[in-house]
């Protein structure tokens, strides 16, 4: 073989070693294909002067009634909590019980206020009253109590709760049977849950949240897609990492996992946000 072929051969290879050390790095995590990062129908939603993570609202004082075994039960309550003109929804605690919680309270007297109400009407026998204390993201704000919570923590946190409703035939609004889930109220439920307050609606919890590049998604963040044909958002999801995201897929569907390598959800992705640091 020739000096100068040799050389070149040599150089060549060089070249390919050295690109593989630059762009390696930025390659996308194994499992997760590339999302789009400017989706054709994209809203135009402004973005700017978005809440950080310490200037979201926190809870105030929460009612918690009912322990329940049958998630029925559970289903029941809540309706009536609704009737009452109650923001109310429910969930599964690591017991295995189904509790039910409602209202944001600026003290808590307003909140036994309610509950009483509640008791005296025969809709409840007792009840909890939750205060903003006993939220993790608010624990060892104090000197001296506890330990300061990361964000990491915190998005542990909100993953963990989102992976406590998989199966839940949960409801919401004019509960019956036959009508599933919101999928926007489970993302206000699981952040409630963990102390935080996010918007009602999946296009306010976008508008309102910091974004997120496909590549930074983490934990805690939340996607989103249009899935009714509009081109606006429509549907959310909570990520919990390794590409798997949960939703309230629709009515009369269980709260379930799913892949963002599914074409259909790659085909409606709209972008991501993010409420936590």
């Amino acid at each position: 073989m020739a000096l100068g072929h040799l050389k070149g051969t040599v150089a060549f290879a060089l070249a390919l070693t050295v690109a593989g050390i630059l762009f390696g790095g930025c390659a996308h995590k194994p499992g997760v294909k590339p999302l789009p990062r400017y989706p054709v129908n994209k809203e135009q939603v402004q973005v700017t002067g978005k809440p950080a993570a310490s200037e979201l609202k926190r809870m105030g004082y929460t009612v918690q009634v009912g322990a329940f075994s049958n998630v029925d039960n559970a289903v029941r309550l809540t309706k009536s909590l609704e009737k009452q003109g109650l923001d109310a929804f429910y969930y599964k605690n690591s017991a295995g019980l189904y509790r039910v919680r409602f209202g944001d309270y600026k003290s808590k007297s307003e909140a036994e206020k309610a509950a009483a109400e509640l008791v005296r009407k025969g809709i409840v026998e007792n009840f909890h009253i939750i205060s903003p204390g006993e939220y993790i993201q608010t624990k060892g704000i104090a000197p001296g109590k506890g330990i300061t919570i990361t964000g990491d923590t915190l998005r542990d946190h909100i993953a963990a709760t989102a992976n406590g409703f998989i199966g839940l035939p949960y409801q919401w609004g004019d509960i019956s049977p036959t009508k599933g889930f919101d999928c926007s109220s489970l993302v206000m439920a699981v952040f409630q849950l963990n102390g935080l307050v996010v918007p009602r609606t999946s296009k306010d919890q976008y508008s309102n949240g910091t974004p997120v590049a496909p590549e930074n998604l983490d934990r805690g963040d939340l996607l989103f897609f249009t899935t009714n044909g509009t081109g606006q958002i429509s549907h959310v999801g909570i990520y919990v990492g390794d590409g798997i995201f949960i939703h309230a897929p629709g009515k009369g569907k269980p709260i379930r996992q799913e892949s963002l390598n599914m074409q259909y959800y790659r085909d409606r992705y709209m972008g991501a946000c993010t409420y936590l640091q």
